[in-house]
Formats: C-alpha cells, structure tokens, sequence
C-alpha cells in the first residue's frame, strides 16, 4: 500500500515531532488535538525548528514552504483522519483513552487505514478489538526526540497481518529510521526493558545512598559509552511518564518491586517531571 498521508493524534512532546518528521519526509500530514493551546504549542515547535534549520542553512526556503504545504493542524480527528492512509497516535498512556480514540478512528478512517499508536508499554492487542481491523493496528513506537533518534520499534502481535508490518516497516525507512522488529508482543518492547533494568538498578543505588546522581550518571557514561546517563535520559523522557508506567505495572502484577522508586516518587509527588518542568534529577535553567 502506498501512504501519503499521514494523521498524527496527538500534538505534545511526540506528536509534534512526529508530525514535523512526517511533513519533512514528504507525507502530507494532518497533527490533531482537542486543545487549541496544544495545536499552538506545536506549530511555535514547528516554525522555531524551521527556523534554526534555515539558519544552520540545512534546508533551503523551498524546502520550508514544502514542509509548511504538507503540515495541517486542526481541531479533532474528523478532518485529520477522514482521508489518512495511516494514523499514528501519540496521545496519554491510559488504555481507556487510547481504545476510545482507536474506536472513533475507526468510524473515520478509510477501510485500508493502518491505525499505528505510538505507546511505548501498551500493546495494540489490547487496543485492536475497539475496531474492525485487528490486522491493521500495531505498535510503531519512536523514541524522543523522534526528529532525532534513528531507533523505531514495530511490534506485530498475534492479530496484525504481515502486509500490515511490511507497510509499517517501509514508512519508517521513509521517515529515515531504522526499524527494528519485534516479532511478539512484550510488556515494554525491546529498549524499554533494557533501559527499566538499568533505571530501577542506577534508582536502587541513590535510595541506599550509595553514589549521587551525578556520579552514577558520570559511570555509566564513562564505562558504557553511553551519550546520556540513567538520570538525564529519565529527564528527558519525563518522570511523571516513568511513575505512571510503574504504576501501572505495578497494579497489573501486585509485585512490590514494580512500583516507582523513592526517589522517583518522591520528585513526581513534587511535580519535579524533568526538563519539561526545569526540575527534576538535575535543575535546568529557564530560556
């Protein structure tokens, strides 16, 4: 199948990225949120990165008016999905809400639409059976910030189809990344749980006290070659979305060692969520 436009649900952190990478890529995209504030908050994100990039003299202006032609932010999803060859969703990690978008999508979208969602826990099984097409629902997860990071996980579960994975496959090699293939469905995919072990590990030895952020950032750069330590990839990321997800496995398992850890706790009760906050393991400076 062949996609040329693209719907992306969503216009926070991710989605505006996505849909940014989307329009530069040459998809005609259609970015859709309930808040105004959001959609504005997004094409500012846009317009700035536009901007530095013409600077830089990386791209020329008709390549700025190309990407502003093929980028459309509007208000809900009946405009944005109706004529979509595929959907990414980028909305909240609550499975009530994402089965609920899936079922409206499904209603607008046309029949050969792959509804892709960008959630980097929830598997589309859970999700697939609000809609009519099972085999055309998947996770396509991108990683922040995904105008940068090469990685994309496309995870088929027992219901998607392998036309379905083939497609989705394509579209990010045109997005310009590296998809890699996750052939069954997992809590937390494949970098999420590499990355869970090493968080709730560099987390358990600042509770005890036994190194300070910085210091246990400082070793696992240093000795992994790592570009971000444990600490800084948790702000970048965002602490609130790392306690939710905790808890979230926490309640699915009853297992004591899958909740937060205090330290974690303790910055997410103060609203500390990173550097969307300017605080969090470490302070940032406000621009």
């Amino acid at each position: 199948m062949d996609v040329k436009t693209i719907c992306v649900v969503g216009a926070g952190l991710m989605g505006q990225q996505l849909s940014l990478l989307a329009a530069v890529s040459g998809f005609e995209v259609y970015c859709a949120d309930t808040s105004r504030d959001a959609l504005k908050r997004a094409e500012d994100f846009v317009a700035a990165w536009l901007s530095k990039q013409k600077a830089k003299e990386k791209i020329t202006d008709a390549q700025t008016e190309r990407v502003n032609e093929n980028l459309h932010f509007v208000v809900g999803l009946e405009e944005a999905a109706k004529n979509a060859d595929m959907v990414i969703e980028a909305a909240v990690e609550d499975l009530a809400v994402k089965r609920s978008i899936f079922a409206q999508l499904d209603r607008i979208a046309p029949p050969h639409a792959i509804l892709a969602t960008n959630s980097s826990y929830l598997v589309s099984s859970k999700i697939a059976d609000a809609t009519s097409r099972p085999d055309k629902v998947l996770n396509m997860h991108f990683f922040n910030p995904a105008i940068v990071m090469k990685t994309v996980e496309v995870v088929q579960g027992p219901h998607v189809s392998d036309e379905t994975v083939a497609t989705v496959m394509d579209v990010a090699r045109a997005l310009g990344k590296n998809p890699a293939k996750v052939n069954k469905e997992i809590y937390g995919f494949l970098c999420n749980r590499i990355f869970s072990v090493l968080t709730k590990e560099a987390c358990y030895l600042l509770d005890q006290g036994i190194a300070s952020v910085e210091d246990i950032d400082t070793a696992v750069k240093g000795a992994f070659g790592h570009p971000m330590g444990p600490f800084e990839l948790l702000d970048m990321t965002g602490i609130d979305l790392e306690y939710h997800l905790g808890m979230e496995r926490f309640r699915e398992t009853g297992n004591l060692s899958d909740r937060p850890s205090p330290s974690l706790t303790e910055r997410f009760g103060k609203g500390d969520y990173g550097r969307k906050t300017g605080k969090g393991y470490y302070d940032y400076p406000k621009k």
